[in-house]
C-alpha cells in the first residue's frame, strides 16, 4: 500500500473549510494537476465528479471520483472511480479557533499489475497530491 498524508492550517472555519472541499470544482484552485473538473451528480455522500489531470509521465488522464463518507463539517472521504490509478482519500478538518482549522489529507493507493514495476514514480505522485493541500489556504483566500 502506498500512504501519503499533509496537513495545513487555513485561517478560515472548519464550515467553510469543509463547503469548499465537498464542492469538487474548486480542485482546479488548489491542486495544479487538474485540468479540468466538472460535478456529474450529487451532493454529499455518492457526489460525483469527472476529472482530468496529469498523471505521471505527465500523460493526462482521467480520475473520475465519489464521496464514500461525509460527516459535515470534520470528515470527508472520496474514492477514485475511472483511470488507471484507483486511490482513496480523506480531509480530516479540525478547528484550531473560531475563524482557523487544521486539515489533514491522506491519499492511499494498493498499485496493481504494470503499476508495481513503477512504485517509485506512483510513490512521487501520491506524495505531490498530498502536498497539494499546502495551497488551500491561498485558494481560499480568493474564494
Amino acid at each position: 500500500m502506498i500512504r501519503s498524508e499533509s496537513s495545513v492550517e487555513v485561517p478560515r472555519s472548519a464550515e467553510d473549510v469543509f463547503a469548499f472541499l465537498a464542492d469538487g470544482t474548486n480542485n482546479v484552485k488548489w491542486r495544479s494537476g487538474v485540468h479540468a473538473i466538472r460535478h456529474i451528480r450529487g451532493r454529499g455522500v455518492g457526489a460525483e465528479f469527472e476529472q482530468l489531470l496529469t498523471g505521471p509521465g505527465g500523460r493526462t488522464m482521467r480520475a473520475n471520483y465519489r464521496v464514500v463518507a461525509s460527516k459535515e463539517p470534520t470528515l470527508l472521504e472520496f474514492e477514485v472511480t475511472a483511470g488507471p490509478a484507483r486511490p482513496r482519500g480523506s480531509f480530516t478538518i479540525t478547528a484550531v479557533s473560531s475563524g482557523s482549522c487544521r486539515v489533514l489529507f491522506k491519499i492511499e493507493l494498493e498499485p496493481h499489475g504494470v503499476m508495481k514495476f513503477v512504485r517509485g514514480m506512483i510513490e512521487a505522485q501520491v506524495a505531490a497530491e498530498a502536498a497539494a493541500i499546502q495551497n488551500l489556504p491561498r485558494a481560499m483566500r480568493s474564494a
